[in-house]
C-alpha cells in the first residue's frame, strides 16, 4: 500500500468484527473508491475464548494467537493496530509491549468519551456492561475510578441475562432482541434498582452489535465500539493529510 494503513484484529467475535468495520466505511464518508481508508483485517476466528480463559475456565491462552497477528500487522507495515475486543485488553500491556505500533485502547477511549458527554459531576455512577471476563480483569473499573467515577457492576441477574445476550443471541444464534436488550439497559438505569447507574458503558462488542441494530440516543449510553470507530477514522484521515500535505520543491510524476 503506498498510503498509511491500520490493522485490525478481529475475529472476536466475526460479527462484532464485520460491525466495526461497517461503521468505520459509514464514517469515513467516502464519495468513491479512494476515499476510503486503507486497513487489513485478522479475522481470527480461532482465537480461544478470552473470558473462559481469564475466569479459569479454560487453560486455552488467546495470548500467543493475538500476539502472533500483532506481529504479523508490524511486520506489514501498520501505522496502528485496532483491538476490536474489549476482554482481550486484559493483555493490552503485553501486546503493546511486542511491538513499536501503537494499539488503540478501546476501554480508555470510552472512558474518555464518557467524561466528554457525561460528567462525573452530572453523573457519578457509571454502569459497566460486558463479559465477566472484562469485570475481572478491571480494565474499565480503572479507568473509571482514575477519571473520577463510581464504577458500578451488574448484579449476578443482570450479568447472567449480559452474558446471555452475548453468548446465546449474538455470538449464538445471531437473532438480535431488542426487548431482552432493552430491559438490561433499563434495569441498570432505573434508579430504584440495585445499580442506579447514571450512565452506562457498552464495554462488548457483541453489545455494539445490538446497539447497532437497536440505537437508543435518549439513553446516556457510551458504546465503546462506536468511540473506537471515530478515534481509528480520526487517526487514520490524520495520517492521510500528513501524507498529502505538499512538500517543498517539485513532486515526482507517479505514472
Amino acid at each position: 500500500m503506498k498510503r498509511p494503513f491500520f490493522a485490525v484484529l478481529g475475529g472476536m467475535g466475526t460479527l462484532a468484527t464485520e460491525s466495526y468495520i461497517r461503521l468505520v466505511n459509514h464514517a469515513t464518508h467516502a464519495h468513491g473508491d479512494q476515499d476510503y481508508l486503507d486497513y487489513v483485517v485478522f479475522n481470527d476466528a480461532s482465537v480461544p475464548d478470552r473470558t473462559a480463559y481469564i475466569v479459569g475456565a479454560s487453560d486455552e491462552n488467546p495470548f500467543p494467537v493475538i500476539a502472533d497477528d500483532i506481529e504479523k500487522a508490524t511486520a506489514m507495515g501498520a501505522s496502528f493496530i485496532v483491538l476490536t475486543c474489549n476482554t482481550a485488553h486484559y493483555f493490552y500491556d503485553d501486546f503493546q509491549r511486542l511491538t513499536p505500533v501503537p494499539i488503540l485502547h478501546m476501554p480508555r477511549g470510552a472512558v474518555n468519551r464518557m467524561a466528554q458527554r457525561y460528567p462525573k459531576e452530572r453523573f457519578p455512577r457509571i454502569g459497566f456492561l460486558g463479559t465477566s471476563g472484562s469485570r475481572k480483569s478491571g480494565v474499565y473499573a480503572r479507568a473509571a475510578t482514575e477519571a473520577g467515577y463510581a464504577f458500578v457492576e451488574p448484579t449476578d441477574d443482570l450479568q447472567e441475562r449480559i452474558t446471555s445476550l452475548i453468548y446465546d443471541d449474538v455470538k449464538g444464534s445471531g437473532e438480535l432482541n431488542q426487548e431482552r436488550y432493552e430491559s438490561v439497559l433499563r434495569d441498570m438505569l432505573d434508579p430504584a434498582g440495585p445499580c442506579a447507574c447514571d450512565a452506562l458503558i457498552l464495554g462488548c462488542t457483541e453489545l455494539s452489535v445490538l446497539n447497532e441494530a437497536f440505537p437508543m440516543p435518549q439513553l446516556p449510553i457510551i458504546d465503546a465500539q462506536a468511540v473506537l470507530v471515530e478515534d481509528t477514522v480520526a487517526r487514520a484521515k490524520s495520517l492521510h493529510r500528513k501524507v498529502a500535505a505538499p512538500h517543498d520543491g517539485p513532486q515526482p510524476f507517479d505514472a
